[in-house]
């Protein structure tokens, strides 16, 4: 039976409607713009004519992205430090927030206020880049993935759902002769799908975004993941790369626009493609893991 709502509640959920509309709004309508200029001639953006559909229809900037190996390159490394990292990140977490999530575990107080402590005092950029340096990280991609392999927030809403699992469920696993490494793979893991994905989309997302340690530690062009390459992109308006047409070698100079909000728009769909597949689960695990703290 569909429930009745009161004058005041309706009036609360057509408000509440507007303003979500609105901000929704706020936030697609700029991206619509970037679409459309990737789409638009170098004088239909110059002459500032181009808004939320293109303006003379072209493909030209998307030809000149695809013919710079560079920014496929960095689009690999992207692609392999989001994969990697994400990998690195869950297991990492997970083999932390485990432990600590069981009763028996002792000193379990401890680790979680030692980890509570990371969350409040962070260590300066100096001492980071001393650190990284030291170990022997400076330009490698180990250093964009290795120093962050722990969120202190993630860590606590994977604890959060571990500590969710019955105990007896883990008891009888012990008593059948299972090991903790086999209980962690076979029973904890397989029921924790909607916290990994969830905690995944996270630490892909993340990684994706992520430039300001490559800028740190990496001074090699060809260890640049995507973003940094895009950043840039858009500190010069002068597109240098070797295009095998005349068109291109004239549109870098002409049209540098057109060719970031291309590069754009290649750096964003690859997490917007992956998103709807793991929505369900994302939703999933950060109701279940909100529950209990």
């Amino acid at each position: 039976m569909r429930a009745r709502y009161t004058r005041g509640q309706n009036i609360f959920n057509i408000f509440n409607l507007v303003l979500l509309t609105l901000i929704a709004l706020a936030m697609f309508l700029p991206f619509l713009n970037v679409i459309a200029q990737s789409f638009s001639t170098s004088d239909a953006i110059i002459n500032g004519r181009v808004g939320l559909w293109p303006k003379e229809f072209t493909m030209i900037n998307y030809q000149y992205v695809f013919s710079d190996q560079s920014i496929w390159r960095a689009f690999g490394v992207s692609v392999y430090i989001t994969v990697l990292g994400t990998f690195i990140n869950l297991a990492a977490t997970s083999s932390l927030a485990y432990p600590v999530s069981r009763p028996e575990f002792v000193g379990r107080r401890y680790v979680v206020l030692m980890v509570l402590f990371t969350m409040v005092f962070t260590a300066p950029l100096i001492p980071n880049f001393i650190l990284i340096k030291n170990v022997g990280l400076m330009n490698t991609l180990w250093a964009l993935m290795i120093p962050g392999a722990i969120s202190a927030f993630n860590f606590f809403v994977m604890r959060s759902f571990f500590m969710q699992i019955p105990p007896e469920l883990i008891d009888s696993s012990r008593i059948d002769g299972c090991g903790e490494l086999r209980i962690i793979y076979s029973i904890v893991l397989p029921l924790s799908k909607p916290v990994m994905a969830s905690l995944g989309i996270f630490y892909a997302v993340g990684h994706w975004n992520a430039y300001m340690n490559a800028l740190y530690y990496i001074n090699k062009p060809s260890l640049w993941p995507l973003q940094v390459k895009l950043k840039k992109l858009f500190e010069s308006d002068d597109i240098s790369i070797d295009p095998a047409s005349s068109v291109f070698s004239s549109l870098a100079h002409t049209s540098p626009e057109g060719i970031k909000m291309a590069v754009i728009i290649i750096a964003t769909l690859p997490i917007i493609m992956v998103y709807p597949f793991l929505q369900r689960h994302f939703v999933q695990g950060m109701m279940v893991g909100s529950v209990k703290a």
